[in-house]
């Protein structure tokens, strides 16, 4: 897969442009189509199923993209649009005793085809038209917005988050399928999105995008907000509906229906898109005041049998793909798990206060892989990290399938206090004395627990598949409650490596095995 155009930096985002940063989304200039902003969304009785059966038939014809918005807003600069504001005076329910409110974005600059969003209150759907009123434009830019209803570019929900007197952003919806939410006293960062198809695919990747909103006006005193989409591509077609509950950590619980136009082998459930470009595991060619940055450092998948495995993150100079073969997964999720602001140093960003991205399947999602892909980047401004699960058997044309998971925003899921989770993962020479090709790995293991540790120390097993393991030593580490781990890989020519290290206790303290894939450029 090659990396497209990035729709912003992440210095935009700092800046609370309300911009989307999608990966990967592809700037796809169509031919000029008409311009029908009222296609999906039409007043009367709404339900799930009204969705479903849209969506079923929508897949029974051939895939029309979504009309763009004229040239004068699809020609915007990028300062230009950032000119655009929702007014706050004018979001929905905003005059109403309501917990949440809603507001807009307005399409144009990459965001060329609108988005058709509607409001759902006692079972009846009524369209909510585009209106210049509903936006300002920031001097010194000079922006025309149009009168007649040409759609929205996406939308965001506001609650008091923090505190009872702000409205915080909650959630985002804005650009494809891609969405976005976070927990208390967390900042945006990393992505999810609807399907993720042909991702890493040699013909390139396919975008599905939610065509239309549908909204149900929350009731006073309501926990949870609900929203509906219709998400539509060349391949696949479905229906969405997103039940999300805000706290400490927020959680959004999805159900998805999906239709295949064709037979689809190659796509990707609950895909999370992050960023990583630097760590302690790889520094090479790094000139940055920074010790680290990004916006998740791990993979944590707990698979069918109830093992905790991690997998640090790393900027590769060649596309990666990993797949980590499972039946019945129990959670995965791509992971911020430094939380100290000295690990980054960072007064802007605040990478340490990024959430993370858990996956739980409700109910038995079989056998599949979660895929790791893993991109080249050489700045923080490219997402370039995308985790799914991609399950064995392909959908058919025809038929429809199911699927229900619950995605946790902010906190990592918790584990037992006792088990031992790797706190660092650390690569460098190994011969401090002359140029080698030798590396030192040290993988850092604490536990939550105040129980004392065994006198014994823990077994150590590492695995490689290509090259030599030598030199293991393990060693508790005065500065946590656990153990430091530290090996030497000689690669002996080869290019690339996959490593595995197992911790027996023991006292028989569980411990999260780690997994790492050395290239021969970090």
């Amino acid at each position: 897969m090659t990396p497209l155009t990035f729709l912003q930096t992440r210095g935009a985002v700092r800046h609370g442009m309300g911009l989307f940063t999608a990966l990967f989304f592809p700037l796809v200039f169509l031919m000029a189509m008409p311009l029908q902003a009222r296609e999906f969304t039409l007043d009367g009785d709404f339900s799930r199923d009204t969705l479903i059966n849209m969506a079923r038939e929508l897949a029974k014809e051939p895939y029309q993209p979504a009309a763009e918005v004229p040239d004068e807003l699809g020609d915007l600069e990028y300062d230009e649009y950032r000119a655009i504001r929702f007014r706050p005076g004018q979001s929905v329910w905003a005059d109403q005793d309501s917990p949440y409110r809603m507001q807009m974005f307005h399409p144009g600059f990459f965001y060329k085809q609108p988005v058709e969003i509607a409001i759902v209150e006692d079972g009846k759907a009524q369209h909510l038209p585009y209106s210049a009123d509903f936006f300002s434009v920031d001097p010194p830019a000079e922006v025309t917005l149009p009168d007649e209803d040409i759609g929205y570019a996406g939308l965001r929900l506001h609650t008091p988050l923090n505190n009872p007197d702000i409205w915080d952003e909650l959630i985002v919806f804005q650009g494809a399928s891609y969405f976005r939410s976070l927990g208390r006293g967390q900042l945006y960062g990393l992505s999810a999105r609807g399907l993720a198809v042909k991702t890493g695919s040699p013909e390139g990747e396919e975008f599905p995008i939610f065509r239309a909103f549908w909204i149900e006006k929350p009731t006073p005193g309501a926990n949870a907000v609900v929203v509906h989409a219709l998400l539509d591509s060349d391949s696949v077609t479905g229906a969405y509906r997103f039940t999300i509950r805000p706290g400490d950590s927020t959680q959004v619980d999805i159900e998805a229906t999906l239709f295949p136009r064709v037979e689809m082998t190659d796509f990707g459930l609950a895909p999370g898109t992050s960023m990583y470009y630097f760590g302690p595991n790889d520094r090479l060619g790094i000139d940055d005041f920074r010790p680290r940055v990004h916006d998740s450092d791990g993979l944590l998948m707990k698979n069918g049998n109830g093992q905790r495995i991690w997998r640090p993150l790393s900027d590769p100079d060649t596309l990666q793909m990993s797949a980590f073969v499972d039946t019945s997964p129990m959670g995965f999720g791509l992971i911020q798990r430094e939380r100290d602001f000295n690990a980054y140093q960072d007064l802007e960003a605040h990478y340490e206060k990024r959430p993370n991205l858990w996956v739980e399947p409700l109910g038995d999602w079989g056998a599949g892989q979660v895929v790791l892909t893993e991109i080249p980047t050489n700045s923080e401004i490219h997402d370039n990290i995308v985790a799914f699960w991609k399950p064995e058997a392909p959908m058919k044309p025809g038929q429809s399938y199911s699927f229900a998971y619950r995605l946790t925003w902010g906190e990592e899921p918790i584990a037992a206090p006792e088990m031992l989770r790797v706190e660092a993962t650390r690569i460098g020479r190994a011969d401090i004395a002359q140029p080698t090709p030798r590396r030192l790995v040290i993988v850092d293991y604490a536990a939550r627990d105040n129980q004392p540790l065994s006198d014994e120390l823990p077994k150590v097993h590492v695995e490689t598949n290509n090259g030599q393991i030598s030199n293991v030593v393990v060693r508790r580490h005065p500065g946590i409650h656990g153990y430091r781990v530290a090996f030497e890989l000689d690669p002996q020519g080869a290019a690339m490596a996959e490593l595995r290290l197992t911790l027996t206790s023991a006292d028989e303290r569980p411990a999260e095995h780690w997994v790492y894939r050395w290239t021969e450029e970090g």
